[in-house]
């Protein structure tokens, strides 16, 4: 078989989703975007410790910098987006003022003028940026994908964050082996670059700007309280989140302490999690048409955080440790992307027009906040009690996330919901 006619063949059993191509572009950019966000996860923190010789605190100030906008902006971000419309140009501008926020690095390591503050006021300015693009982006998806084709679009991101989590942080470690860990930051640079010039090409029929009326900032949140669905649903996925991220303060440390393994054991352990989110990624859509919506979400509410419960049972003999914490984080990879896609599938689904921005402004306000507060909160009681204990106690409270579901209607669920309607906001006497 020809190489040409290998590709025909392999094209041809792509989803149709990528036969268009206007989706294709999109999809394409954020690939590329995603891939260029973890080589800076691992790029900034190796910058502020080896060109900038920062100790722990001030790598726990720099990652609370680029944590801090989702709590501040979000639901100003959305309310911005649903009022101004014209969200793809606000998203190809967020891109454009990120390439040129991360190429500032570099260049000023090369200038030798680079200092601590400057990466802060860096990571808090693209934290502020990926809010506008990411509350503007939940509108552009349906604007290019068919109802019919929300779980596979859902799938189509989902893998390529999956692939995102696989090869980024290799290829930055190897970045920073190679250069100067400012110089890897080009390559997030170039990545946002990509990323606006495939949003530029495309040119979908957006939903309408909202007009300007009574009850818009906290609109998203009421509607999210208000919704049978989408009120468990963040609540499961909030409880899920805030001791999720407890558990991964708390993992490194024990694994490292209390088990005794190195850090190339730990980092191919670590690693499963991402082979585990893209064989998740893989088979999530086929779960969820075989089960129906609401049960995959529930299932997945389940198997991202339970086989976490493992790495607390993890001992015995030395080649076992290693093996029963391989085996927690490939199964939680692929709980988490039957989750997310399920989630971003029901949101899609149910979420009126005129009021995206703002409810994608609402969750992603709840689910990054909590996010520092689990990262604090597990360091806290891994302290008060002890590593192992801690991990049992948030592990144990991640599964118990999923009781928010059983008295809501998404369990049952099978079909996807029609949109719900956006109540008009009540008027002042």
């Amino acid at each position: 078989m020809s190489t040409a006619t290998a590709v025909r063949a392999l094209a041809a059993r792509a989803p149709a989703l990528l036969h268009e191509r206007q989706f294709r572009r999109y999809w394409t950019g954020q690939t590329v975007s995603l891939f260029g966000d973890e080589v800076t996860y691992l790029a900034v923190p190796l910058t502020a410790v080896l060109v900038l010789h920062t100790g722990p605190t001030g790598v726990g100030w720099l990652r609370f910098a680029g944590l801090l906008p989702a709590l501040l902006f979000s639901l100003h971000g959305g309310l911005w987006a649903d009022r101004r419309g014209r969200r793809r140009r606000t998203m190809v501008a967020a891109d454009l003022g990120r390439a040129a926020l991360m190429a500032s690095v570099p260049l000023a390591f090369a200038l030798g003028v680079l200092t601590f503050t400057q990466l802060c006021v860096v990571v808090f300015a693209v934290g502020t940026l990926a809010v506008g693009f990411d509350v503007c982006n939940a509108a552009l998806f349906v604007s290019l994908v068919g109802r019919e084709s929300y779980v596979t679009g859902s799938s189509l991101a989902s893998g390529s964050r999956a692939f995102s989590f696989m090869a980024g942080p290799s290829a930055g470690g190897l970045l920073v082996q190679l250069v100067a860990a400012p110089l890897a930051l080009l390559v997030d640079a170039a990545s946002y670059a990509f990323s606006a010039w495939q949003l530029a090409r495309i040119a979908p029929e957006e939903p309408p700007a909202v007009p300007r009326g009574p009850g818009g900032l906290g609109e998203g949140l009421r509607f999210v309280g208000r919704s049978a669905l989408l009120r468990p649903m963040l609540s499961c996925v909030a409880t899920i989140n805030l001791f999720n991220f407890a558990f991964s303060t708390l993992v490194v440390l024990y694994a490292v302490d209390g088990l005794g393994m190195s850090a190339g054991t730990l980092g191919l352990v670590l690693g499963a999690g991402a082979f585990g989110s893209l064989l998740g990624a893989v088979v999530s859509g086929r779960i969820v048409r075989a089960i129906g919506i609401g049960p995959a979400f529930t299932l997945g509410a389940v198997a991202f955080p339970a086989p976490l419960v493992l790495v607390p049972m993890a001992g015995g003999p030395a080649p076992l440790v290693p093996a029963v914490l391989f085996v927690a984080e490939f199964a939680a990879g692929a709980g988490v992307m039957l989750l997310d896609i399920a989630a971003d599938t029901l949101k899609a689904a149910v979420i009126p027009d005129a009021l995206r921005s703002r409810v994608s402004g609402a969750f992603r306000m709840v689910n990054y906040g909590v996010r520092p507060l689990g990262a604090l909160g597990g360091g806290l009681l891994g302290s008060a009690i002890g590593l192992r204990p801690a991990l049992w106690g948030v592990a144990t409270a991640a599964v118990l996330g999923a009781l928010w579901l059983l008295p809501s209607p998404i369990p049952r669920l099978r079909e996807l919901p029609q949109p719900a309607r956006a109540e008009p906001p009540v008027q002042a006497a």
